[in-house]
């Protein structure tokens, strides 16, 4: 604490017999004058005696004394500070004490003690006030030796409970307070004994004998006391209860604690489950959460408070535990949340149980004592399963509704079994406020899960569920949705069978994510597939669909405001697209691009190249038209069609080095084209990428020779009867006899008409693909028209004759004519 010498100065201070004393008479005049009254003052006693104390102080306080002449006459005695001034004027800051030197009817004479306090903090105290001091005070203070065993205390430590102070005389802390760690207390104790620092602020939670069922907190205080020569003699603390104070704080960290970690998905279970694990062990022993069957849905339960008249259906979404391997099952966040009862398996409670009337009311239920014997829970009752775990004797618990938006969704249940506090109106403060932000978290999943069920249920329905088989490509597609909240993207594929054994190959893509995107996408690849009915060449499909898109944007914009359903029609501008058509024929390939990336061609021999493809603008975006590029590609030869996500990496990358990594990609041999596709796009993409993904793989098909046959026919009607000769000889080589008839009368029909209404050279020819293809080529620029002639009419029937017979018929444009085609079924049997 300080030398012997500070000490003795300290000391001094506030010894009464270090004091200056002098007597004054009932009037204040000085009667008799001390050396220590001279020493202080600097006055010899022939100057001071007879002087009026008002003399003696500064003139600021000599205003004072006549008050306090009469005062101390009345009251018997005084004490105070004052400033006297020494004999060379300079002012001094005294202690005067007051008493009365001797008293006949009344005190004639009184005793003045004047104590200099020049580096003193106040007065210097009579031990009677200091007494007064600690014993009022609300403060818990007690002195312990140096062997950490009590010497003193004040009343105010009994509060906290080991009795009055004369009880704890020569007991150590351990003795008085059990439920407190008196280890940790007397080590802070031994610092200060050996190193004389003091120790302030430290805090201190357990169990106190004047509350041993609840948890209390304290801030500790620990100074060393030393004797006269400076040796330590014991170790002076105080006692402050912040257990107020230390709940407020534990409350805020725990709200702190679930803003930050309850909703950090939108999966209703997962947010449900860090509810219970937020709450355990802060505030309960054990947590369950039971939501409605709806809720788990997606769906949108009943407003308000159930009415408790329709049986209630709750499954149980989360729980944990503070103890590890209840019911000996697995356990997650180092805490066990298993139970009788499974994450999702059916909570059910009697009616009239807390949980029942809390989803009924829409009001919290607490109860700080629960009866053992009391199973209104469904514990053991008839029907009951195991909703509640009474073999963990529970005996505290509340019922919180999980409510958000004026709806209840479910019921959290909050018990205690290992700390013997039980819940109080604070917990079930806390309990609501922590079970309201979950409800919100949980709403929000809820309605999260069922607008993006319902997104996937739309882009299922409108993405293909399997490719139409076909003869002229082998295909495989790959699709994975963007990291997004909805999980899916208006990135589509498809494959459309054309006349004459031809397919088409579509992928494209809307801009965005979500349900509207889907929307958007659903209506273009509906557009897609009808125009591609039209037979058009790739440029001509793009410019409808361009047109399509550009008018209706331009249509919905000058609408009146109608709401959300004016959103998909407006986001398909700034689509893009690629429509390509390949000939199994004659292996010809035509496509042409909207704002798409060009396709890759990986050739026979390995070599990987990319469509020198001229870019169109985007889909309602306007700019030049749309060009179709032409090509020859070997049998076996790859296309890769695919959305510009498969590229998008996360990283700024060149288009070169884009299509570097996906060349690198291609490269890589597998053993199907289905697995080869699935591995180019985990290469590129990781598992949940920023964008959705699109992969379409073809590796084209050359129709065998002997499965096509073409005639070139003159424009002379006599033709027709060979016509039909030929291709029933074709027929039969082929084993098709029961289609001759059909045919027959399908080839004199169509070539009949070339003749009457077209011009130039005309062309039959045959193909035994899936089908029976019959096509007729002539110079003309029109197209038939199907006509339904009445009974009395002597032509017109041709075409509808050929629409009664076949599968489907239809024409096609090229830029030196037309073809008007038509198929048959291989496996259905002739009418």
């Amino acid at each position: 604490m300080g030398t012997f010498e500070e000490h003795e100065v300290a000391r001094r201070r506030f010894d009464v017999a270090d004091a200056a004393p002098l007597l004054l008479d009932a009037a204040g005049v000085v009667t008799s004058w001390s050396a220590g009254a001279q020493r202080l003052l600097a006055y010899p006693a022939a100057e001071a005696v007879g002087r009026t104390l008002a003399d003696l102080v500064t003139e600021e306080d000599a205003g004072r004394v006549p008050g306090l002449v009469e005062q101390w006459g009345r009251d018997g005695g005084w004490a105070g500070l004052l400033s006297v001034r020494r004999a060379d004027g300079r002012p001094v800051r005294v202690m005067v004490r007051i008493a009365a030197a001797e008293e006949t009817r009344g005190p004639s004479r009184w005793l003045a003690l004047l104590s200099e306090m020049a580096g003193a903090p106040g007065w210097d105290m009579q031990r009677t006030v200091l007494e007064q001091m600690v014993d009022r005070s609300p403060i818990g203070i007690a002195i312990v030796d140096t062997d950490l065993r009590y010497v003193w205390s004040n009343a105010a430590l009994a509060q906290f409970g080991g009795g009055p102070p004369v009880r704890r005389l020569g007991l150590r802390l351990a003795d008085i307070q059990p439920g407190l760690d008196s280890a940790a207390i007397e080590a802070q104790m031994r610092h200060v004994l050996a190193t004389g620092e003091p120790v302030i602020g430290y805090e201190h939670v357990g169990s106190v004998r004047s509350a041993p069922h609840r948890e209390t907190a304290h801030v500790l205080s620990f100074t060393r006391l030393d004797d006269e020569r400076g040796h330590p003699m014991g170790v002076y603390y105080t006692v402050v209860d912040i257990t107020a104070h230390h709940r407020a704080r534990q409350r805020l960290a725990l709200l702190d604690r679930a803003g930050a970690y309850i909703g950090r998905s939108l999966d209703i279970v997962r947010t449900a489950q860090e509810l219970a694990d937020v709450a355990v062990p802060a505030l309960a022993d054990l947590v369950v959460v039971d939501l409605l069957e709806s809720v788990l849905r997606g769906a949108e339960p009943a407003s308000g408070p159930l009415d408790g008249t329709d049986p209630v259906r709750l499954r149980r979404a989360g729980r944990t535990s503070d103890q590890e391997g209840d019911d000996g099952a697995a356990h997650t966040d180092a805490r066990s949340t298993s139970d009788a009862l499974g994450i999702g398996a059916p909570a059910v409670y009697p009616p009239g149980s807390p949980p029942i009337r809390c989803l009924a009311t829409g009001r919290s239920w607490r109860e700080e004592r629960l009866d053992p014997l009391a199973r209104e829970w469904g514990a053991g009752t008839p029907g009951s399963q195991g909703a509640t775990s009474w073999d963990l004797a529970p005996h505290s618990a509340m019922v919180v509704p999980v409510r958000a938006r004026g709806v209840t969704l479910g019921v959290t249940t909050f018990f205690r079994r290992h700390r013997q506090e039980p819940f109080d109106e604070d917990d079930l403060s806390l309990a609501e406020d922590l079970v309201s932000r979950a409800a919100v978290c949980v709403d929000n999943a809820r309605r999260y899960t069922r607008e993006r069920d319902a997104a996937l249920a739309l882009q299922r329905n409108l993405l293909p569920h399997r490719l139409p088989d076909q003869d002229a490509v082998e295909v495989a597609a790959c699709y994975r949705p963007a990291n997004e909240l909805t999980g899916l993207g208006g990135d589509w594929y498809d494959l459309i069978p054309l006349s004459g054994a031809r397919v088409a190959l579509v992928v494209g893509e809307v801009p965005g994510h979500g349900i509207d995107a889907a929307a958007a996408m659903g209506r273009l690849r509906t557009a897609v597939r009808t125009l591609a009915a039209l037979d058009l060449p790739p440029h001509e499909v793009l410019a409808h669909l361009d047109d399509l898109v550009g008018r209706t944007a331009q249509e919905e914009s000058a609408a009146p405001e109608s709401g959300a359903a004016e959103d998909d029609s407006t986001q398909a501008v700034g689509s893009g697209c690629l429509y390509v058509v390949h000939d199994p024929v004659d292996g010809r390939c035509s496509m042409a691009a909207a704002g798409h990336p060009a396709p890759a061609v990986v050739r026979p021999d390995g070599t990987i190249t990319f469509v020198e493809l001229p870019q169109g603008p985007p889909l309602g975006a306007g700019g030049p038209p749309f060009e179709s590029v032409e090509m020859i590609l070997p049998e076996g030869s790859t296309l890769a069609l695919y959305t510009d996500g498969l590229l998008a990496c996360g990283e700024e990358w060149s288009e070169d080095a884009n299509r570097d990594r996906l060349r690198k990609a291609l490269a890589r041999s597998a053993p199907s084209l289905d697995l080869r596709c699935r591995a180019v796009v985990d290469t590129l993409a990781p598992a949940r990428p920023r964008d959705d993904v699109a992969l379409l793989m073809a590796r084209t098909r050359r129709l065998d020779a002997d499965r096509v046959a073409s005639w070139v026919l003159p424009a002379d009607p006599a033709v027709v009867a060979d016509a039909r000769k030929t291709a029933g000889r074709r027929l039969s080589d082929w084993g098709l006899d029961e289609l001759a008839f059909i045919t027959e009368l399908v080839v004199s029909e169509l070539v009949t008409n070339a003749i009457r209404h077209a011009s130039g050279p005309i062309r039959l020819r045959l193909i035994k693909d899936r089908t029976l293809i019959c096509e007729v080529f002539d110079g003309g620029a029109t197209a038939p028209h199907l006509r339904h002639p009445r009974t009395t009419d002597e032509g017109g029937r041709g075409l509808l004759l050929v629409s009664q017979f076949t599968q489907r018929w239809g024409t096609r444009f090229l830029p030196e004519g037309k073809v008007i085609w038509a198929e048959q079924s291989l496996t259905d049997a002739p009418l």
